[in-house]
């Protein structure tokens, strides 16, 4: 897509670029911001912004990645208007001054402020040579210079003078440094973020420069902060899985027999019964087998496979849940309510008989399964497996998992590769998938739609 032009250019290019960092954005939704447009005045930037935000941000997860991408698409200033630096050596004194600005301004300032002063500060540190005529651009380097995180205790002193130390009027000023520290870091990145797309074109800097919404971070590359946020995702999730299965094992079943509304409706009958009343189906929940790959190659997925079976511990009466390499463990007893899951993964990994020779064998796996925790399936059990189907090919074992899905009330396979990868290589996925139902589930968005597709 060509730089942008003209305001329509800009427009086109700005939800172009939402919809590439995953950002849902539909053909209605992109004309009602465009008429969005005419209604607001364009100088005001911060009305610009919150008119896109109104008509294209449909979760508060996508807030991040919209703003990130709104700063380089209509930044607040160019390169051409430089801000005032009045010299431009870098003698300690002047670093003085400069760190005791940054300490009143974090005291008490308003964006516009904050924002001229950080982008001063990235023309004065953030630049760096790569060579002739090329230039590269850094927050950290303005960060290091800087250090605005040590300045709190200069501004306590001053600002406090007087004041009892460790009472109410600390805790709020700490609050409100702490704020402004933070968007002056914000305005510093928003400000590099800038320059590098004036140098390098705004398409590119866009791609690197948001990462995906929550709901579609891939499983496979899960990060340790994501797991924290994940958390909060997967339990109304989990209750929406018990749900899902408790209706589907109720649909198709009655209850036992009405016998006084069965006589009462043959009254009219003459006494014979044409017509049988049964009473609703006792509510309950189902029992839960989780069956899951914990090697390398998908140890992110499986992070994520403890999540999703600590939250299905609270929706089900009984959740086991089993891990397995070349060979197979219960591992309910790592689930311990409020355990930390990185802690969990850690005594799984030293703890658990799940390896013999540390290769992936689904097969040996499943016949290991069948031969110690058979017993863990019945009839009411709702069996889910969570794997990439890889079997560095060995035997895959489909007539134990034909034995094992025989015997249980509902199977599904979670497969978080992409499905144009099934069956490449040593997958087995559409062997696996004849017996067991198998859905691509690389991440939250895709689970939600796995649930739904359950009702």
């Amino acid at each position: 897509m060509p730089e942008p032009g003209s305001l329509v250019d800009r427009h086109v290019g700005f939800v172009h670029a939402l919809r590439e960092a995953g950002v849902p954005v539909s053909v209605a939704e992109g004309l009602d911001a465009a008429n969005a447009l005419r209604v607001v005045e364009l100088a005001d930037r911060e009305s610009l912004r919150a008119a896109y935000a109104a008509t294209l941000v449909k979760k508060p997860a996508y807030r991040p990645g919209f703003d990130v991408l709104f700063d380089l698409w209509f930044p607040a200033s160019t390169s051409g208007i430089r801000p005032h630096v009045p010299r431009t050596d870098l003698a300690q004194a002047e670093v003085k001054e400069l760190r005791e600005h940054l300490a009143a301004l974090l005291t008490g300032a308003t964006d516009q402020e904050l924002r001229a002063f950080a982008q001063a500060m990235v023309e004065r540190f953030g630049r760096q040579e790569s060579g002739p005529g090329r230039q590269n651009w850094f927050s950290y380097s303005v960060m290091r210079a800087l250090s605005p995180e040590t300045l709190m205790a200069g501004i306590l002193r001053s600002v406090l003078q007087g004041h009892e130390r460790g009472g109410l009027a600390e805790k709020t000023l700490r609050r409100r440094v702490d704020d402004n520290r933070r968007r002056f870091e914000e305005a510093v990145a928003t400000d590099v973020r800038r320059r590098i797309a004036e140098d390098s074109g705004i398409e590119r800097i866009a791609r690197s420069a948001v990462r995906p919404p929550l709901d579609q971070v891939d499983f496979l590359r899960v990060t340790k902060a994501d797991l924290a946020r994940l958390r909060r995702e997967v339990h109304p999730l989990a209750r929406r899985l018990a749900a899902r299965l408790t209706i589907r094992h109720r649909k198709g079943k009655r209850g036992r027999l009405d016998f006084r509304r069965t006589v009462r409706a043959s009254l009219q009958s003459g006494g014979v019964p044409l017509t049988t009343h049964f009473k609703p189906p006792r509510p309950h929940k189902p029992e839960l087998v989780v069956l899951c790959d914990t090697s390398d190659s998908v140890s992110s997925f499986a992070h994520f496979t403890l999540l999703l079976t600590y939250a299905l511990r609270e929706q089900f009466t009984k959740v086991r849940a089993f891990g397995f390499v070349d060979t197979v463990d219960e591992i309910t007893r790592f689930f311990l309510p409020g355990s930390d899951v990185v802690e969990a993964m850690t005594r799984l990994a030293d703890e658990a008989d799940m390896v013999r020779f540390g290769r992936t064998n689904y097969g040996h796996a499943l016949e290991r399964f069948a031969e110690r925790h058979g017993d863990a399936i019945g009839p009411k059990t709702s069996l889910l497996i969570l794997g990439d189907a890889r079997s560095n090919y060995q035997p895959p074992a489909l007539d134990v998992l034909k034995s094992l899905t025989s015997r249980c009330r509902h199977a599904y396979w979670l497969n978080p590769e992409p499905r144009q990868q099934w069956d490449t290589g040593d997958s087995v996925a559409s062997d696996y998938g004849t017996v067991v139902p198998m859905y691509e589930c690389r991440n939250v968005a895709q689970l939600t739609a796995f649930i739904e597709t359950l009702a």
